[in-house]
């Protein structure tokens, strides 16, 4: 069959899956998928059969549910997919030429990466294991052909616990020989056989992990192939000596492809981070194989991208300038029973200690790493990637990477310079693209943690630099960034820091112009969600929270109005307008700059006057609070439901604070505009006395003596209005 009509056949395989006419293939189909993964193989063709099988096992499994009392390898969908190729896979792994052999190897190669469990089953069955070992060994033990696709398959089952301890030791033992070899014709097969013996290492290790924890018999856990650093050796050296690839490095027989995959593996270890991130000419020559445009990479299917070089340089990237996690108090509590469980019965005391940590990973000498690939060139490797490649996980990737290096603000210039903030819109945009659903009772797409990292790394940008250096000049791109930040910010899968962050980003383009202002204003959910993050105890949070707030009632009519800026809120305005008056009497500076900067604002409406007004007839708190930002050192009567404040006053230990200009300025305004704007002469004349009472007639008089040498001095003339107003009321005042 010539390679057009091989993939005209397997189009139509796709579309009869797409379409879900059927669920089983013709035998004449899956003889095409068997030998459609062989190196002679053109790219196009091979690709189309990833996604035709990856087709044909999900229709296979949406057909045959798994059953919950099921194991893997019983459940129905594994079976059918077993049935399918198993027959027709033995034909060709038994034939005694090179071509059947290799159709058989490559084709299990490709369907643990599509279905690993059916994939493990076919490995489980009598008499595969010991077929792949008499082919190494005695049937085809000089084809190098042979030896790559066998070295391959090995290191895909390595992959995956399930087909891990299949492995024979005789075949490790031939993975370590030929990882030895030092002939320059060996160097694909060293480096598939370096990966497989990386993943084994690594996934014997998890595997004995997990069972100190159950107390489960433990895996071998013998170091392969003299060791990481060994391996990590052959592996840089075959990326440093490897030529340029014309873009042809996509291609799963390219050693450059396999020794980028067995460090990337490697490059969760700190060791192994340290010395990769320390080789300025490796990190160069492995930014150097990531194309600058968009090329063939963009047409290889979800399957082919994880042996990419491509996809390999960003994990590396991801991995070099990760920091180490920090645990909520949930995760920490499930750490502690785990340290616990592995804790031998009469263990004593250690076994609430926490675990010591490795020196390399903390977040000193994650911040250096990162230092150190951005000086190589990572940040343009980066957005390279994101040019090239439409593949989901390669962006997220990056946007993991770039969520790290934008930890440390010192690269967040650099990341600006290379292109950082149009590469996280670019992975943005397709993250948001996903079908809206209803959480929360709003419209929000699904995402999963890893899909809000990017939209924090932005927003960590969006906080330290103007909108105009990282959205551009154009107005419309600073308006996109609303959404983005906007879901992360209501979104039930966001963290409290990734909460406050998109609050802070939000707070910078609101402060840009009133129409980005009224955009955040109308964002599904999101007034509620800042307006109950305003009451959070964590004084960060409420801070920012107030802020954006201030911000939006100065900018939005429709959050003015909200806030009692129109009678039409009704009792609801009134109530939040009293939640910002109580703002201003907590205990931070900034939060309380805000809210009574928002006061300030709002009070130039009547209506919210009266609001005010009709408040301190009720609780006679209004006022009082108000007086306190003129000076601090008036001590209204202690509210009788207040204990704390009633047992200060009582016992002479609330402290007066110094007086704050910026509080000062905002106060004066606020007494300006209530003594203004109440309509009725009688309410006038009662906040006038009351606040003769207070003591504020006489701070007022002093903020006025205190400034009148300076003209330009903005409080002077709204500290006059409202001494004149109480003077209008009959009250005596001495300047």
């Amino acid at each position: 069959m010539s390679p057009s009509e091989a993939e005209d056949s397997l189009d139509s395989i796709l579309k009869n899956f797409h379409e879900k006419s059927r669920s089983t293939l013709l035998p004449d189909e899956i003889a095409l998928l068997i030998t459609s993964f062989l190196p002679t193989t053109p790219f196009s063709t091979r690709s189309k059969a990833y996604m035709a099988l990856t087709a044909f096992c999900s229709r296979v499994r949406e057909a045959s549910p798994r059953h919950h009392k099921q194991s893997d390898e019983s459940d129905l969908g594994t079976q059918s997919i077993v049935l399918t190729f198993s027959t027709p896979f033995s034909v060709k792994l038994g034939g005694t030429t090179e071509p059947e052999v290799l159709a058989a190897l490559t084709f299990l190669t490709a369907l643990f990466q599509v279905d690993s469990q059916s994939a493990s089953a076919i490995l489980q069955q009598d008499g595969v294991v010991e077929s792949l070992t008499d082919i190494f060994a005695d049937l085809f033990p000089n084809s190098p052909t042979v030896s790559l696709a066998i070295a391959q398959l090995v290191g895909q089952a390595a992959g995956h616990k399930a087909s891990r301890g299949l492995i024979p030791s005789q075949c490790v033992e031939w993975l370590e020989t030929v990882t030895r070899r030092k002939d320059s014709k060996s160097h694909l097969l060293r480096a598939a056989a370096a990966v497989a013996l990386i993943k084994l290492s690594k996934g014997n290790a998890a595997d004995a992990a997990n069972a100190s924890i159950t107390g489960s018999a433990q895996p071998n856990t013998s170091t392969l192939g003299g060791g990481d650093e060994e391996l990590v050796k052959v592996l840089k050296g075959l990326v440093l000596d490897n030529p340029t690839e014309d873009n042809s490095a996509h291609r799963s027989d390219s050693s450059l492809g396999d020794a980028i995959e067995g460090l990337a593996y490697m490059s969760v270890d700190p060791i192994i981070k340290e010395q990769l991130s320390s080789d300025q000419d490796f990190l160069k020559r492995l930014f150097s194989t990531i194309p600058k445009k968009k090329g063939a990479w963009a047409e290889a299917s979800e399957e082919e991208i994880g042996l990419t070089p491509l996809y390999g340089v960003v994990l590396i990237v991801a991995n070099l300038c990760a920091y180490k996690p920090k645990l909520s108090e949930e995760e920490a509590q499930i750490a502690k029973l785990r340290r616990m469980a592995r804790t031998p019965t009469g263990g004593g005391s250690n076994a609430s200690e926490e675990p010591e940590i490795n020196p390399l990973e903390d977040d000193a000498h994650a911040l250096e790493r990162g230092r150190r690939i951005i000086r190589a060139g990572a940040l343009d490797a980066l957005s390279a990637a994101v040019r090239a490649s439409d593949s989901r996980a390669v962006r997220l990737l990056a946007g993991k990477a770039y969520l790290s290096l934008v930890e440390d603000k010192d690269n967040r210039g650099r990341v600006l310079q290379g292109g950082g903030a149009k590469a996280l819109h670019t992975i943005i945009q397709n993250i948001l693209s996903k079908p809206a659903q209803t959480i929360n009772n709003g419209k929000l797409p699904q995402l999963e943690q890893s899909e809000i990292e990017p939209i924090q790394a932005l927003a960590k940008l969006a906080i330290t630099s103007s909108p105009v250096q990282v959205f551009g000049p154009n107005p419309g791109a600073t308006l996109d960034a609303i959404r983005p930040f906007s879901v992360m910010l209501v979104h039930p899968n966001s963290t409290l820091l990734q909460q406050f962050e998109a609050i802070m980003a939000l707070t910078n383009i609101a402060s840009e112009s009133q129409e980005a202002s009224e955009k955040i204003a109308k964002a599904e959910g999101l007034l509620n969600k800042v307006e109950l993050l305003m009451l959070e105890d964590h004084t960060l949070i409420r801070r920012a929270s107030t802020e954006l707030i201030c911000n939006l009632v100065a900018g939005s009519e429709e959050v003015f109005n909200r806030y009692g800026g129109d009678r039409s809120s009704g009792a609801s305005g009134k109530s939040k307008l009293q939640v910002l008056v109580a703002l201003c009497d907590v205990d931070d500076l900034q939060t309380r700059l805000a809210s009574s900067g928002a006061v300030a604002y709002i009070t130039s409406s009547p209506d919210a006057c009266q609001s005010l007004y009709e408040l301190q007839q009720e609780r006679h708190r209004i006022l009082p609070i108000l007086s306190q930002l003129v000076d601090p050192s008036i001590i209204p009567p202690a509210d009788p439901s207040n204990e704390e404040a009633a047992e200060e006053e009582a016992e002479g230990t609330r402290k007066p604070t110094e007086g704050d200009p910026g509080l000062i300025h905002r106060g004066v305004v606020c007494i300006r505009n209530l003594l203004t704007n109440v309509q009725e002469m009688d309410a006038k004349k009662n906040l006038s006395e009351e606040a003769h009472k207070l003591g504020l007639v006489q701070a007022l008089a002093r903020v006025f003596r205190d400034n009148s040498a300076d003209k330009r001095s903005p409080v002077l003339r709204p500290t006059a209005e409202a001494l004149k107003i109480m003077m209008e009321c009959g009250i005596t005042i001495t300047v």
